[in-house]
């Protein structure tokens, strides 16, 4: 057996004491040093994520056309969405470097579902009313619109005479700027009002309204394939009907469209895909 004296006994154990101390600081160092790190890359990851989360954000633009009203939008046999209205927005989405989700929605719904925040902005070749105003806010115009009358060819039909209107069943979809000034301007009319431009132009070819009133565009992209039997009826109506993308109010998206608006008014974008879709006649 080794023996130690009361001297060497004390020596060993402030030895020991002392490397005690020396580890547990080194420890203690060790974990401030490492806590110290993860923090800073914490706040940076943190900081990190926040950018890219806004960044996700800012890259993806959901907009809502109605995808039945033709050439603005409409959804073809394969259930895709395309017209004027959709190139425009796909346009606009890559001069702001966004990637455009383009979804349809009934035509009824449209400015509520923007409200409860479905999506972020509304194309489909809406008119600014002040009624519309009071719920949404409005970008600047991006297209100007007339309205026509349609009858058949046939038809005595006379829209500058009124009691060519009055009492005869005119076809209209409903809430829409055509419906409304019909109302006001016709009150006497017997208004038949359709969800769907299309069950309008339906009812039109049927027979079961005398006359219809609609934009002039999506009535002359109708009359195309019905030209042989129907016709627009007296002059364009100038009404100062201006088409401009919705947003929810006070949203600095509405800066951004007019700023994105303006880029492809000024790089020929916009008269391209006009050109594309309404054709010089």
């Amino acid at each position: 057996m080794k023996l130690v004296t009361a001297g060497s006994e004390q020596q060993a154990q402030n030895t020991k004491s002392r490397g005690f101390k020396t580890a547990a600081l080194l420890s203690t160092l060790a974990l401030s040093v490492a806590l110290t790190a993860c923090g800073g890359q914490s706040e940076a990851e943190k900081a990190e994520g926040a950018e890219g989360n806004a960044n996700s954000e800012a890259q993806t633009l959901t907009i809502a056309t109605e995808g039945a009203y033709a050439p603005f939008n409409y959804t073809d046999s394969d259930g895709n969405l395309g017209g004027f209205d959709v190139d425009i927005s796909n346009a606009l989405c890559e001069q702001m470097q966004a990637t455009c989700e383009i979804v349809s929605q009934d035509w009824e719904g449209i400015i509520p579902g923007l409200k409860a925040k479905k999506y972020d902005a509304i194309v489909a070749a809406m008119s600014v009313t002040p009624e519309r105003a009071q719920q949404v806010d409005f970008t600047d115009p991006y297209f100007t619109n007339s309205l026509v009358f349609i009858a058949t060819k046939d038809s005595d039909f006379d829209p500058t005479q009124e009691q060519m209107i009055n009492g005869r069943k005119i076809a209209a979809q409903r809430s829409t700027i055509s419906s409304q000034w019909l109302e006001t301007t016709y009150p006497q009319a017997d208004i038949q009002m359709y969800d769907t431009l299309n069950n309008a132009f339906l009812d039109l070819e049927s027979g079961r309204v005398e006359a219809m009133i609609s934009d002039k565009l999506p009535a002359i992209d109708w009359l195309s394939s019905n030209k042989d039997e129907f016709t627009i009826k007296g002059d364009d109506i100038e009404i100062d009907d201006n088409f401009a993308i919705a947003v929810r109010k006070e949203d600095p998206l509405k800066q951004q469209l007019n700023e994105a608006l303006t880029a492809i008014k000024a790089d020929g974008t916009y008269d391209a895909i006009k050109e594309k879709h309404f054709p010089a006649p």
